[in-house]
């Protein structure tokens, strides 16, 4: 559903960058237990496995449906600009009562059935005990699946807000959300996520919080519920390679073949892609990634596909054996 945020001129002084280790970890679980596949996450997928076959995620789970609402407490808008796990889980165990239930009933409203299951009776109950249960269940997911990896999706965080705080130092709001996310549009007082605006919020005075995502990568993310301040969760550039492994003496050479540019790019089409989404994933130029592609299409390399309103890119089976190195 499309999302638009109205700003005052007291909201435009008001906007902030954080970073949650708490909602990459939810993300995270999404990710790894979702029907949507892990698209560039495969290979911590892959590590983690193991580790992940130990929990007992289904709460978590059942309360990130696909499509519906997912309660804001279990990863609340950061207060810092770079939170620390454990300060967030205290905050998360500190939610009052009535939010948890509220927050809960929204959510399993969105998933039909699941008041009837095992686990839904069981987020139906206390709050106060449910929150606890929660809380466990958050701690046992982030030392397993994002403590061992964190300094590498920290730095892939923090890489994006200074490139975002760059752009917004040369060209304020209108360059930084001109080119956040190619989901977002910016007229001059309202943000708003494509394709229009069904629902409208004015902040009021309440700014806005920009919380750059890797688990988050296939979408951007609005919270607009109170009492949590306004977010919008976006993915974070560079995703592409965020889990690049050591590679073998053929996927080295492209490089020195193709161009650094140009083998990655020819690498990271694991998935069909446009330019502007490759654009975003390798922080680069729209119009430099759209020469690139001409010039591995015109080689045989790859070839695009249209989708709606977009040119999708694919590797050929001649690209893909190239890229590994047969």
């Amino acid at each position: 559903m499309a999302v638009s945020l109205g700003f005052s001129p007291a909201d435009l002084a008001r906007c902030r960058f954080a970073i949650s280790p708490a909602f990459e970890t939810l993300a995270a679980v999404r990710v790894a237990t979702g029907p949507q596949g892990p698209g560039y996450h495969r290979p911590w997928l892959d590590s983690v496995q193991p580790r992940l076959d130990t929990l007992d995620l289904r709460a978590i789970t059942l309360l990130q449906p696909r499509r519906g609402y997912t309660p804001d407490f279990l990863a609340p808008p950061p207060l810092a600009p770079a939170g620390q796990f454990e300060a967030e889980l205290t905050r998360i165990a500190a939610t009052p009562a009535p939010v948890v239930r509220n927050e809960i009933e929204l959510s399993l409203r969105d998933t039909p059935g699941s008041r009837q299951t095992e686990i839904g009776r069981l987020l139906l109950g206390d709050p106060g005990e449910v929150l606890s249960f929660l809380t466990r269940s958050i701690r046992a997911a982030w030392h397993a699946l994002i403590e061992p990896v964190w300094p590498r999706l920290r730095a892939l965080l923090e890489a994006d807000i200074s490139y975002q705080s760059r752009r917004l130092a040369e060209g304020g709001l209108d360059r930084l959300f001109g080119g956040l996310h190619p989901a977002l549009r910016w007229t001059g007082d309202t943000l708003t996520r494509a394709p229009g605006g069904d629902e409208h919020h004015e902040l009021d005075g309440r700014g806005v919080l920009l919380m750059p995502s890797a688990f988050k990568w296939e979408e951007v993310v609005v919270i607009t519920e109170p009492p949590w301040q306004p977010t919008v969760v976006y993915p974070a550039r560079g995703l592409g390679g965020l889990w690049e492994p050591a590679r073998g003496p053929m996927a080295a050479a492209l490089p020195r073949l193709l161009g650094r540019t140009r083998a990655m790019l020819l690498t990271g089409l694991d998935e069909p892609a446009s330019t502007t989404w490759l654009a975003h994933r390798y922080g680069l130029a729209p119009g430099t990634v759209s020469d690139h592609l001409t010039v591995l299409r015109d080689a045989g390399l790859v070839t695009g596909e249209r989708h709606r309103h977009e040119i999708r890119y694919r590797r050929t089976v001649m690209g893909t054996a190239l890229v590994r190195g047969r």
